[in-house]
């Protein structure tokens, strides 16, 4: 299943300096923001520094408790003494605690000021980065999109922008502020007592070390079990998707023990990483307040020693809390910074892939094709299996206004060809040439915007009626929409709904049956207008009652149009001007229906043979 790729999917990679070059590429789309993100970086700037004088303040609260005039400063009142001097060794209780709330209300507003700039900064930037994405993606050609999963390609848009937009708008931040607030700790801890800086220091990159090891390790577990939450979702979708299938087989219990047993796998696997995460937080707990618990000990012994006083020993210790925290927090921080470029190059690669040039064009009735169709000694393999070639040599002409059929065995060509016509694909060796002149020299959306295609399996967009006939003609007016309508034979269903041509057709279309389905596709084909019509086995799947009012939609489509008919039911194709048989790649018969019936054992006269008897 082709599901949306996770956060655990993203890739990693090594912090090299080519790497971290692809971060360019982001900054790039944050330039139109600068101001943002500038704003928002001052504010981390400011907003370390305000955090770091929290030890000190707190240290100075502390130190009150020694102050002679303790009992004279510890009442209510919080006005500034009229003695008072910040040069003082020792500061009133009361003002310390109005500076501390003081120093948390800046701190506020410092740090609302960057999420909320970094915020804006972040989002506009990946917006504008997910629409050219999205642009890109739609502009490739159909070669890319045969060779790719289009969940693979959705996560492109989502998971990989999404990391992006984090990194912008935390993880860069979090970064500078993490780097801002280690240079301060480490001033302050060795400000404060070189000693005990040392001792601390000591011990915290055995902390950190083990963060590192161990933080991988629990990281690696947690994607393997959102892997296998993945999988047991997987099971889900796949059961919903085809509910009708299942209930079909009576497989509700076979649907049962495979979730069960997923959902087992999942729980025992949890358990495990648990008691590993378990271990390593206590660990980490055992190791981080014990080495508080040793330097409190020790700096309690220097100040009993005279050496430290007990302000500075609580300030170098909330210090000390902050150093620790910002360089465990740098583990993540690192590992954050590798899926942002793994995503970054991930997106970068399809943004610089070429796609085809599209774009709107507006054509008056002396700009249109006459519709002229010629194939030249084509030879085609897709590009994800060159080694197998498709169509061998095919030549053959559709005259302005000819319906040419198309019909053989399965694989043989015949979707290929249609598909050529549109130039889905270009040929390998010869020509294709729309009115004499080679396709490959038109103006790609010229080209198209005259070609309507009606293929079997019909896809409608999930709005309503009136949107997906429309989608053939965006400036249709409604009387065009109603014209179409009647001329596909889809106006009567239509108009017996309570809401008509406002009539929400459901993902895929789910809401109309496939005859309806088809006809609004012909609706849709008809508003356009085409000189050249492309219709792929369009009435193959339907019963046989759908099948007499689509293909009088047909018939009426394909009036004074040159058109390309993918048979799979002969009966369709018997007025056809021309009939080409394809067997594996090759034209091994062509002419009208009368003349290949008396080809003694011919492939359509079996072909028709075949299907009499089935039918």
């Amino acid at each position: 299943m082709g599901g949306p790729r996770r956060d655990r999917d993203l890739p990693k990679v090594k912090l090299t300096k080519e790497s971290l070059s692809e971060l360019t590429f982001i900054f790039g789309y944050i330039k139109p923001y600068k101001k943002y993100f500038t704003g928002g970086l001052i504010f981390i700037s400011l907003s370390a520094f305000s955090t770091m004088l929290f030890p000190f303040l707190m240290g100075k609260m502390i130190g009150a408790v020694t102050n002679k005039d303790f009992s004279m400063s510890s009442g209510m009142s919080v006005a500034m003494p009229s003695n008072f001097s910040f040069s003082d060794k020792h500061w009133p209780l009361n003002v310390t605690l109005a500076l501390i709330f003081i120093q948390l209300t800046v701190q506020t507003i410092f740090s609302f000021m960057r999420v909320y700039l970094l915020t804006k900064a972040g989002t506009n930037a990946v917006a504008d980065l997910r629409k050219d994405l999205y642009s890109k993606m739609i502009a490739l050609p159909m070669s890319f999109f045969s060779t790719q999963r289009v969940g693979d390609l959705s996560s492109r848009i989502s998971s990989d922008t999404g990391q992006i937009q984090d990194s912008v708008s935390f993880v860069f931040a979090e970064f500078i502020r993490g780097l801002i607030t280690l240079m301060i700790g480490l001033f302050g801890i060795f400000f404060f007592s070189s000693k005990l800086a040392i001792i601390m220091l000591a011990i915290v990159p055995l902390i950190a070390i083990s963060a590192v090891v161990f933080g991988g390790k629990i990281r690696k577990m947690g994607r393997k079990e959102t892997d296998m939450l993945a999988e047991s979702g997987t099971v889900v979708q796949e059961t919903l998707q085809g509910i009708s299938v299942v209930k079909a087989f009576t497989g509700e219990n076979l649907e049962r023990q495979r979730y069960g047993k997923s959902i087992n796998s999942l729980i025992e696997f949890a358990v495990k990483s648990g008691v590993y995460r378990g271990a390593f937080v206590s660990f980490i707990i055992f190791a981080v307040f014990g080495a508080i618990g040793f330097v409190v000990w020790y700096g309690v012994n220097m100040i009993q020693q005279g050496t430290m006083e007990l302000d500075s020993l609580v300030t170098f210790v909330i210090f000390s809390g902050f150093v620790g925290g910002t360089l465990g927090g740098f583990a993540d921080m690192f590992g954050q910074l590798q899926k942002t470029i793994g995503a970054t190059q991930r997106v970068r690669e399809l943004i610089k892939m070429d796609g085809e040039k599209i774009g709107e064009v507006k054509i008056g009735e002396s700009q249109r094709i006459q519709g002229e169709v010629e194939f030249r000694d084509v030879e085609f393999s897709y590009p994800s299996r060159k080694e197998i070639q498709v169509l061998k040599g095919i030549s053959f002409k559709a005259k302005v206004g000819e319906q040419v059929a198309i019909v053989g065995g399965s694989g043989g060509g015949k979707s290929t060809i249609a598909s050529m016509v549109m130039r889905f694909y270009d040929a390998d060796k010869g020509q294709i040439l729309i009115d004499g002149k080679p396709i490959t020299e038109y103006d790609l959306s010229y080209i198209r915007s005259q070609i309507a295609y009606v293929p079997q399996d019909v896809m409608l967009f999930g709005g309503t009626i009136y949107e997906n006939i429309v989608y053939g003609r965006p400036n249709a007016s409604m009387d065009d929409v109603i014209d179409a309508a009647s001329k596909a034979n889809a106006l009567k269903f239509i108009e017996s709904f309570p809401e008509k041509f406002d009539t929400i057709v459901g993902e895929r279309g789910i809401q109309l049956s496939g005859g309806q389905k088809q006809r609004i596709a012909i609706a849709r084909a008809v508003i356009k207008n085409p000189a050249i019509l492309v219709l792929d086995e369009a009435t193959s799947a339907l019963d046989s009652e759908s099948e007499l009012l689509v293909q009088e939609a047909l018939d009426e489509l394909m009036k004074n149009r040159t058109s390309i008919v993918i048979a799979h039911r002969l009966s369709t194709i018997r007025n056809a001007d021309k009939i080409i048989v394809l067997d594996k790649g090759l034209i091994v018969e062509s002419g009208q229906h009368e003349d290949l019936l008396k080809i003694d054992n011919g492939v359509y006269k079996s072909l028709t043979g075949l299907q009499l008897l089935t039918a």
